[in-house]
């Protein structure tokens, strides 16, 4: 028999670990609700060139990492390997920038697609949590939105996570920086293909990860000794809010990241625990991303947090989030009589806030309560013949093991008693 199986590189979620993921998105995007920023949600493929204009033509996304297709029609599209370019895409074309009221802040969730060498940690089919101001540009924005990732991550109880810092300075200084390095690789021993990378994009030669290259990159000016004025004080700013709100970061100079469209405030989250892929979110300022597309000057600031990878520094970390009892009370009905009144007990249960379930598939006594033990229920509620004749029901602390009888029209409020809900 031919079974199908998942794509290499992707993952199925699936209760009980699907829990956690949610748990985990609900704590990333909790944050972002109190301060204002509204759900977005956008296709999964756009067309290739707005990635490759937003993203970079030289970035490995682009030049290798995309999943392209060519539709009946002939429009060429690519799966989203990131959220930023689509989300601020969407907010254009909605006009949201001309609402008058500036940020637009959004944040969204969904699923990203990579053309990777599979490993822990590296997925090609991987979940993100985002969030984006566009729209202003002010050195709290970008506080505001590394504050609010910090208070997601200690929400779930992380607490090694590290936060890197850098400035990539901006159209002014930028380019005194980008002859600078240029200047710097044509000395070393480059293969041809990193050799035209650094022509193209010499930040991006900054970002690779071969032992080779790395060892190579030791003596390379830094971003940090050619800010501008303008610069250096806007990077200051980010610093000093981030440290009177308690935030500790690592200046990293020689942070970039891997998209093109990064300008002054660059950071990332790591965690040491993971091994070699690390990163398990990161963001900064994108002030010229929106005229890459064909917008206006809109400057913004945003972030993508790793719900995979954050999993995986829960448990390095051997913590995790509190999660919600997927079943309170499970139903023994003995009898038809007894099913359907307490399939509408249930009901009335769940009205009530109550997670609840039910012997379903007509279950002996015995193999009901084994379901019912199962689920993780801390009440099972039972009901034969002579319980409903006398209008009742019993009512079993699946814990402790004490049985006792309850009215059947009280149930539900006896229950809500028990399990602290009134």
């Amino acid at each position: 028999m031919n079974t199908f199986r998942a794509p290499k590189g992707t993952y199925d979620l699936l209760p009980p670990d699907s829990a956690r993921f949610l748990a985990v998105r609900e704590a990333m995007s909790a944050p972002l609700r109190r301060a204002g920023y509204g759900y977005a949600e956008t296709p999964g493929f756009e067309h290739v060139g707005l990635f490759a204009r937003g993203v970079g033509e030289s970035t490995d996304i682009v030049t290798k990492e995309m999943y392209t297709l060519t539709t009946r029609g002939g429009d060429e599209l690519a799966l989203r390997p990131e959220g930023t370019a689509s989300v601020l895409r969407a907010a254009l074309e909605a006009n949201l920038h001309k609402s008058g009221n500036l940020p637009v802040k959004l944040w969204y969730s969904g699923s990203y697609y990579r053309y990777e060498r599979p490993q822990k940690g590296r997925y090609r089919h991987f979940s993100q949590v985002g969030a984006e101001a566009v729209g202003a540009e002010d050195p709290a924005l970008d506080a505001e939105l590394i504050i609010l990732a910090v208070e997601a991550h200690r929400s779930l109880g992380l607490r090694e996570v590290r936060l890197l810092l850098n400035s990539l300075g901006d159209r002014v200084c930028r380019p005194v920086y980008r002859e600078a390095l240029q200047e710097f690789l044509r000395g070393l021993d480059l293969d041809d293909d990193t050799r035209a990378r650094a022509e193209i994009n010499p930040l991006r030669v900054l970002d690779d990860k071969r032992p080779a290259v790395r060892e190579q990159l030791v003596g390379a000016p830094l971003m940090s000794e050619h800010l501008c004025a303008d610069c250096a004080e806007y990077h200051r700013r980010v610093r000093a809010l981030l440290t009177a709100a308690g935030v500790t970061f690592e200046d990293d100079p020689r942070l970039v990241r891997g998209l093109d469209y990064y300008t002054r405030t660059t950071f990332e989250f790591v965690h040491d625990g993971l091994g070699a892929q690390s990163a398990i979110g990161g963001g900064g300022r994108y002030d010229g991303l929106s005229e890459m597309i064909g917008g206006p000057p809109l400057p913004s600031v945003g972030w993508a947090l790793g719900v995979d990878r954050t999993v995986l520094a829960l448990d390095a970390e051997g913590v995790g989030p509190e999660l919600p009892p997927t079943t309170e009370v499970y139903a023994v009905p003995i009898g038809e009589e007894a099913r359907s009144a307490l399939f509408a007990l249930v009901t009335e249960v769940r009205r009530a806030g109550i997670a609840a379930d039910f012997a379903f598939g007509g279950k002996g006594m015995k193999n009901a309560m084994k379901s019912a033990d199962r689920s993780g229920a801390r009440f099972a509620v039972v009901a034969g013949d002579r319980d409903l004749a006398d209008g009742r029901v019993q009512l079993k602390d699946l814990a402790s093991g004490e049985q006792t009888a309850v009215a059947l029209d009280g149930a539900v409020e006896e229950l809500t008693r028990r399990l602290g809900r009134s």
